[in-house]
């Protein structure tokens, strides 16, 4: 059956409307939302929700992020394209596709502890060469590259997890959603020295909770 659904013109109003609301602003990252259609980043069910500003289900119990809190959290690192960047829960690849529009010149590393969603996550990121996706326990992040310029990680640890204080530069930055199952703070992390974080709230939020084995020692 064919969608009755204008895709060229719900995008363009898509990105119209994180502009209006100041969750984009840079060229930069006005670019890379354009050029990375999220309607091939969700199941074929919900394509109609594509460019509406709500996350939508992708299996296995996660989701993919609202287009404004993507954008959002892009602006916040203020990427550069020769960044290193880590990401904790690859998800859908979404935001992994929009961070290597960015940070060109170097690769992303992106965690995620699903096996299945890796698969389906790999086809989608298939035409990127510098994504590469890791099966792993976000909570230690990825020591093997550290550090990194920038962290970005996509569900809600109830703190920030040490491991990944560790591996971000000093000097660099990390957002992450912080707090309990139902409602979180997403926080900008700046690591100022090597025992010296500063933390900013930038609204409340809701993620999936990061799932680590950490919880079962």
């Amino acid at each position: 059956m064919e969608l009755k659904f204008d895709i060229k013109g719900a995008k363009k109003g898509m990105i119209h409307h994180l502009i209006k609301y100041n969750y984009i602003k840079s060229e930069k990252v006005v670019k890379a939302m354009l050029k990375v259609d999220r309607a091939k980043f969700v199941p074929n069910d919900y394509v109609a929700d594509a460019y509406s500003d709500y996350p939508v289900p992708i299996g296995f119990k996660q989701t993919i992020s609202a287009p404004s809190i993507v954008g959002m959290m892009t602006e916040v690192l203020d990427i550069q394209k020769n960044d290193k960047i880590l990401e904790v829960g690859c998800g859908s690849g979404y935001q992994a596709a929009i961070l290597a529009e960015i940070a060109k010149n170097r690769k992303i590393y992106t965690v995620e502890r699903i096996p299945e969603l890796i698969e389906i996550t790999k086809e989608k990121l298939k035409n990127y060469n510098n994504i590469e996706i890791l099966r792993g326990d976000g909570y230690y992040g990825y020591e093997k590259e550290a550090p990194y310029d920038k962290i970005i990680v996509t569900a809600a640890p109830v703190e920030i997890p040490g491991p990944l204080i560790e591996q971000l530069k000093t000097g660099g930055k990390m957002v992450i959603p912080v707090g309990g199952i139902h409602l979180q703070n997403l926080i900008l992390a700046e690591k100022i020295s090597q025992t010296k974080i500063k933390k900013k709230v930038l609204c409340e939020c809701m993620f999936v909770p990061l799932i680590s084995s950490r919880e079962k020692e």
